[in-house]
């Protein structure tokens, strides 16, 4: 038996082939045609298995789905998937492309509370691409970047403001690594302030491409006053909460 969980995000797609562990798991950008992307992922986890996967998809493209078994909010599928990739899980942070989360789980990973802020770009992934677009480097390089590095106080969250604020601090030869670490503490800080808007209970699991960068956790950590855990597996959590739940159907 198997299943397949996709979480259709607004940056990228991720996948997971699943049959009481994890079998395969893909990412991709998602395109301008987000149901192109997950059937995609769909049919290359899918490939080679001889019989139907119970297919649970969930993320911002859910809804373009018509052959899904199940759709289910990312809220969900994220505890889920947190709870998977940490047993002790009692609070999850999210940073996704386009709204972050926060989601209080009870000890056997049930929904009990969560934030979810999808009103402005600030404190996601979409600003610090566009920060780190205008200082022509790359996501890949941040923690090199600025690991060590005092940041330089970014007093703008909002992404128009802070762009042009990033600009003055160019042309002003402020040195790129301060920006950009000045950039990351400004995300660190809002998401804390946000964060703490719920009781924090330990474990608190990262999740999203960020959680993927330690000088970010770091800073994180620091503001929260909680130390932070995180899985090389933290980007796909909600694929693998979806598939978790889908398997849990048909076992």
């Amino acid at each position: 038996m198997y299943s397949i969980g996709i979480d259709s995000g607004s940056t990228t797609t991720k996948g997971i082939l699943y049959n009481g562990q994890i079998v395969k798991k893909v990412i991709m950008k998602t395109s301008a045609r987000p149901r192109e992307s997950i059937l995609t992922i769909y049919n290359e986890l899918s490939e080679g298995i001889n019989e139907k996967p119970y297919f649970v998809v969930t993320g911002y493209g859910r809804e373009l789905v018509d052959f899904a078994d199940k759709k289910i909010t990312e809220i969900t599928c994220h505890g889920k998937g947190a709870k998977y990739l940490c047993d002790n899980v009692r609070t999850v942070i999210d940073i996704g492309g386009q709204d972050s989360k926060v989601i209080k789980l009870d000890r056997d990973g049930n929904l009990i509370d969560f934030l979810m802020n999808d009103k402005c770009a600030a404190g996601t992934g979409r600003f610090l691409e566009v920060m780190i677009n205008i200082l022509d480097t790359e996501i890949n390089f941040i923690d090199l970047l600025t690991e060590g590095v005092n940041p330089y106080p970014i007093s703008s969250m909002c992404t128009v403001f802070a762009e042009s604020e990033i600009i003055s601090l160019i042309a002003k030869e402020v040195p790129v690594e301060e920006i950009l670490s000045g950039v990351l503490s400004s995300i660190a800080r809002r998401t804390a302030n946000f964060a703490s808007r719920l009781v924090i209970e330990e474990d608190v699991f990262f999740t999203g491409g960020l959680s993927k960068s330690l000088e970010f956790k770091k800073r994180l950590e620091k503001f929260l006053g909680v130390s932070i855990k995180t899985s090389n597996l933290s980007q796909f959590a909600g694929a693998i909460g979806a598939a978790v739940i889908g398997f849990n159907k048909i076992k």
